[in-house]
């Protein structure tokens, strides 16, 4: 991939992240985080920031870098409805005939390339990408393997399941503690998703912080066993919900609830945190539920 390929990747990733609320306004960052973020050098970093700078979404300031900017322009809608459009959708063509077992469980880079009509290049940003998202592994010595996700309505009943079984209990380990600033991050985070037009929020990002939000909060509980339990999960129930239409209504609901959550927490009212856990999870099993998907064409219908 060329150093300005991977720019433009980078600086659409940022954009994502600044409409999505986890980059806030004013924020500043910093070129060798943003590098140290996604494995690369500083160079196509500092090509990124220029690049949104000319957008006007980054400002610069003299011997201090680069701030997000508290007014985004106007055509920042249009600008993020092109973000890696072509690629996600391949990308979805990929995960999708996986999901509905339209391609073998081992296959080649040749294999994948003749089939989708990819370059090289392109084939490998898509295992690598899969890789980095859990569902997709290097074989020893030639070829990949593509791993168990919640293929099946059941497998995806029973992820829901389980999180509601570690969730609410890992705030409850003698282990846990509450760290403000973690707390802090979160609720800016869930107010700016309130606060922004949804629509013009990218659906992965989204997504997201949503995960985010729970894995930061299992992680006070100190237990690196939860943490692992729920990350690997989260990996696999991923792709299906990537699949469905992102519902900006009932993303609203979700963030409000997150903030309820994190002011019981804030208020040391852990326990009480934990039981709105576990009715956040319910909750969201029940509107997930197996029964309101259209399995074959991998879209959620509305539940009857």
């Amino acid at each position: 991939m060329s150093s300005s390929e991977l720019s433009t990747k980078i600086s659409n990733k940022l954009l994502q992240d600044i409409v999505s609320g986890s980059l806030k306004a004013g924020q500043h960052i910093s070129a060798q985080q943003v590098a140290d973020k996604y494995g690369v050098s500083r160079t196509p970093v500092r090509e990124a920031l220029i690049a949104l700078e000319e957008q006007r979404i980054l400002l610069r300031q003299a011997n201090r870098g680069y701030f997000v900017a508290t007014s985004l322009p106007a055509e920042i809608k249009e600008t993020l409805a092109n973000v890696g459009t072509e690629n996600s959708d391949e990308y979805q063509l990929l995960a999708n005939d996986w999901l509905t077992n339209k391609i073998p469980e081992e296959v080649t880079e040749q294999f994948l390339r003749q089939r989708y009509d990819w370059t090289k290049g392109k084939t490998s940003d898509m295992l690598v990408r899969a890789a980095r998202e859990g569902w997709a592994e290097r074989k020893e010595g030639y070829g990949w393997r593509f791993l168990p996700v919640a293929k099946t309505p059941e497998a995806f009943d029973e992820i829901y399941r389980f999180r509601m079984a570690i969730e609410p209990a890992a705030m409850l380990e003698p282990s846990f503690e509450l760290d403000r600033k973690v707390l802090e991050e979160q609720r800016r985070i869930q107010q700016g998703m309130l606060d922004i037009d949804l629509n013009s929020a990218h659906g992965e990002s989204l997504l997201d912080n949503g995960a985010m939000f729970h894995e930061e909060i299992i992680k006070l509980s100190r237990n690196p066993f939860f943490l692992m339990s729920l990350q690997r999960v989260n990996r696999m129930r991923r792709l299906m919900e990537y699949r469905a239409d992102v519902n900006r209504e009932r993303l609203i609901e979700q963030c409000t609830e997150h903030l309820e959550i994190l002011s019981l927490l804030d208020a040391g009212d852990v326990v009480d945190a934990s039981y709105k856990m576990r009715q956040h999870l319910s909750g969201a099993l029940k509107r997930k539920s197996p029964l309101t998907w259209n399995w074959a064409a991998g879209k959620k219908e509305p539940a009857e």
